[in-house]
């Protein structure tokens, strides 16, 4: 994300994802199911610092290459600074998507069921997900941060009406990861 637009309590500006490809060659329950192409999303997200502990933020991203569909997040996080230069934070996690990207992501084609032996299924639009994230953040220096940050999620609605999640996966997912930041400091 970039904020072309920061007030000190509101934040706005272009946001991406990249999206990795995947196939049958990532794991044997994929095998038979169209493969993703390797693109990304790109649109847009807003933060409002509603207090100085509380966050709002919202993104709206539209698939480039790896699928045709829009995809919202809404997040909340709560934070408190534990020193001068370390944070950590919490708050629950909504994510809506369209059939486009269910349909990508989650839907099996009558040729598909026939290679994977899955159901088939035909997805329409609606929460692909809900569940609450937490994060470690250090400020290493006044430019650069570096964050550990994980996530639990439950699918819901077409995500897990799917039947690649109903008979071969778990609506229980988890994330973890790592990031840094560079901030270079410049305003127009």
């Amino acid at each position: 994300s970039i904020g072309l637009v920061d007030n000190g309590t509101f934040r706005a500006g272009p946001t991406g994802k990249l999206i990795f490809e995947r196939d049958g060659g990532d794991a044997d329950d994929l095998i038979g199911l169209d493969p993703i192409r390797f693109g990304g999303e790109l649109g847009g997200f807003a933060e409002y610092y509603a207090t100085d502990w509380l966050r709002l933020r919202g993104e709206l991203r539209h698939g480039i290459r790896s699928h045709d569909g829009i995809v919202a997040d809404l997040s909340a996080d709560a934070f408190m600074n534990i020193s001068p230069t370390v944070q950590v934070s919490a708050g629950p996690r909504v994510s809506y998507a369209n059939a486009d990207y269910f349909d990508a992501y989650y839907g099996v084609s009558a040729s598909e069921a026939l290679a994977s032996g899955l159901t088939p299924y035909s997805p329409g639009s609606g929460f692909r997900s809900v569940g609450v994230g937490a994060a470690i953040k250090w400020d290493v220096t006044d430019v650069i941060e570096t964050s550990l940050f994980g996530e639990y999620s439950r699918l819901v609605g077409p995500a897990a009406d799917s039947s690649l999640v109903r008979e071969r996966g778990d609506e229980n997912q988890f994330s973890i990861g790592v990031s840094a930041t560079y901030r270079f400091d410049f305003s127009l």
